[in-house]
């Protein structure tokens, strides 16, 4: 797969035990993007934030937290990003999303592919 070296990043985020038809939440999101066919995604563990409810979630050595801050950043095209989010905004009862136009410096798969210029 190809990219354009201006590229888009969407970041969405969420809570950790956020669930859709029983399966994680964001399980679920990184499995829909890679149906969509989207370039990537990568969800990173937050140790500590709040949201819309200004509920704290923190990591704290003597008590786990079993709903810390998730955030799914998945790059690819406006267009194909913008896509995405129309397919599964009516699916994230909680959370944020932001699109953002970012720099692709590579993209690569290990064989024969690049960024297109």
């Amino acid at each position: 797969m190809m990219l354009p070296e201006a590229g888009y990043l969407l970041r969405i985020f969420i809570g950790e035990s956020d669930r859709h038809g029983g399966k994680l939440l964001y399980e679920w999101i990184v499995l829909k993007a890679r149906e969509e066919g989207l370039a990537g995604a990568t969800v990173m563990r937050g140790m500590m934030g709040f949201g819309a409810h200004s509920r704290l979630h923190t990591f704290k050595i003597e008590r786990l937290s079993q709903d810390l801050p998730i955030i799914v950043e998945i790059v690819d095209t406006r267009e194909k990003l913008e896509k995405f989010l129309a397919l599964i905004d009516k699916e994230i009862e909680e959370g944020m999303a932001t699109l953002e136009e970012i720099q692709i410096h590579f993209y690569r798969s290990g064989k024969a592919s690049g960024i297109a210029r």
